[in-house]
């Protein structure tokens, strides 16, 4: 089936093409949301007018779940958790915030809430949703395809970020705390579980 003459598509870039044989190949295939994620990346860099896949840590980007999502949004943007350019703030939504380090520009990044339904009109040829949705959203316009918000973070870059070298030790558990994430109250220093703000408890089988 040919495309609708009325449906403006956006041309795969090259830029896009590298990004999901990237993901793909570390996720063992493509699926929609790694196309999402990279497509969110590619957007934002423009939108931050920051070249991406990035060579150094110009980029921070803030990701708001985990899985293939990620892996889309770590090969187009050149970040890494282990570099210390990416973050996840697990909240459960496909969405991420690209933060230009420098200047501290914020740009949250989600895709339109209608994507699903509307990505079989750029993927007419596509019989099932699925295949629908990983073609189409490698066509979608970025506009019908992304929604686009400016934002400033809650805590500045370096607080997030924090600095080489920053150590303490929990007065509870007595392990050592780095990157400035230790909790201080009523003098005493503790570590975010023994704060009480800990993803465990102590006493397992």
């Amino acid at each position: 089936m040919a495309m609708p003459i009325d449906t403006p598509t956006q041309a795969v870039s090259p830029k896009l093409e590298k990004a999901l044989e990237l993901a793909s190949a570390r996720h063992k295939h493509l699926c929609p949301r790694q196309v999402l994620g990279a497509r969110c990346a590619i957007a934002a860099a423009a939108m931050l007018e920051l070249d991406v896949p990035r060579k150094d840590k110009r980029l921070l980007v803030i990701v708001e779940t985990d899985g293939c999502f990620v892996d889309g949004v770590e090969a187009a943007a050149g970040v890494s958790v282990g570099g210390r350019t990416l973050r996840v703030e697990d909240y459960g939504k496909i969405a991420a915030t690209f933060v230009d380090v420098k200047t501290e520009r914020a740009l949250r990044v989600a895709p339109q809430t209608d994507v699903r339904d509307r990505a079989r009109d750029y993927a007419p040829e596509q019989t099932r949703r699925y295949f629908a949705m990983l073609h189409g959203y490698q066509r979608m316009p970025d506009a019908e395809l992304l929604s686009f918000e400016w934002v400033k973070l809650a805590k500045p870059v370096a607080a997030i970020v924090s600095r080489a070298g920053a150590r303490a030790i929990c007065s509870e558990c007595d392990e050592e705390i780095i990157n400035e994430r230790e909790v201080v109250g009523d003098g005493v220093l503790l570590c975010r579980s023994c704060a009480g703000g800990g993803y465990y408890r102590v006493g397992g089988a």
